[in-house]
């Protein structure tokens, strides 16, 4: 499968951000308020465009999460994209609720695919433990927990789950989808002003991943659970009831990182790989 763009076409890349609250997640739908829709709306009518551009984006987030470094791509003919391409961004930010904003507008280098180009993904998950609870001008963003959670302790169960495995146990299964993932990095940081924050880094994410690696944590952070329990449920490889999928405002993508260009083909292709552990047989 190619990323080639097609003759007489140029492939923007946008970076944006979003408030997720009042969103129904990234991906269209007919009846719901949508990143996605709302960009493509937006794109449509500033440009002047008889059908709406098709959005690729890095990272498809849920309901009420959140996004300060997200990217998209889309196919323009160049000669819209050279009508448009100085005024855009202005016209857009004049178009666009105040709850997506677009920061960047620039024809993409050949090969480059918002999704499947990427290296990693980051995200940040934001928790407060005080015992009278989440600064309201932050509510939006931070959970709060009713438990003093031990950073030492997390960061000591994190452990155990980075590196490549199948994060069955963690993930909302998809038909002929792969829960197989390398864990970069996972690591808890408690600022000045009290709140915790994990840093989650990935190739990529499989669904409710991010928000479920934090519900375990947060059960040894607290003390309910040892600190070898959530390495014991992934490899387990089935979901445990005992794992709380914790809710979607803490969440934010931070930021997604891509190779160098003339690498960005050549990862395009390899992401599009179903992939196996070393030993399995078959796909997952």
């Amino acid at each position: 499968m190619s990323d080639e763009v097609e003759p007489g076409f140029v492939r923007v890349r946008l970076d944006l951000s979003y408030d997720g609250k009042d969103f129904s997640g990234w991906a269209k739908q007919a009846t719901r308020r949508t990143v996605q829709g709302e960009l493509e709306s937006a794109l449509q009518t500033v440009m002047r465009l008889a059908e709406p551009v098709g959005l690729t984006v890095a990272g498809r987030t849920d309901a009420g999460v959140h996004a300060r470094g997200q990217v998209a791509h889309f196919d323009l003919p160049e000669a819209v994209w050279a009508e448009h391409a100085d005024k855009l961004l202005r016209r857009l930010a004049g178009r666009l609720p105040h709850d997506v904003r677009v920061w960047k507008v620039a024809e993409a280098p050949a090969g480059f695919n918002a999704r499947f180009s990427a290296i990693w993904r980051r995200y940040a998950y934001r928790v407060g433990d005080q015992k009278g609870g989440v600064d309201p001008l932050r509510r939006g963003h931070v959970l709060w927990h009713d438990w003093t959670l031990d950073v030492d302790a997390m960061n000591e169960a994190s452990k155990a789950l980075l590196g490549e495995h199948d994060f069955a146990a963690y993930c909302k299964k998809r038909e002929g989808a792969t829960t197989i993932r390398t864990l970069q990095r996972l690591s808890w940081e408690r600022a000045e002003d009290g709140i915790v924050t994990a840093t989650v880094r990935a190739d990529a994410f499989c669904h409710n991943m991010v928000r479920s690696l934090v519900g375990a944590l947060l059960h040894v952070g607290d003390g309910h659970r040892p600190v070898e329990w959530p390495g014991k449920v992934l490899a387990a490889g089935v979901r445990d009831s005992s794992v709380h999928v914790v809710r979607p405002h803490g969440l934010t993508l931070e930021e997604v990182g891509y190779p160098a260009d003339d690498q960005l083909a050549e990862r395009s292709r390899q992401a599009r790989n179903v992939r196996t552990l070393p030993g399995a047989a078959g796909c997952c």
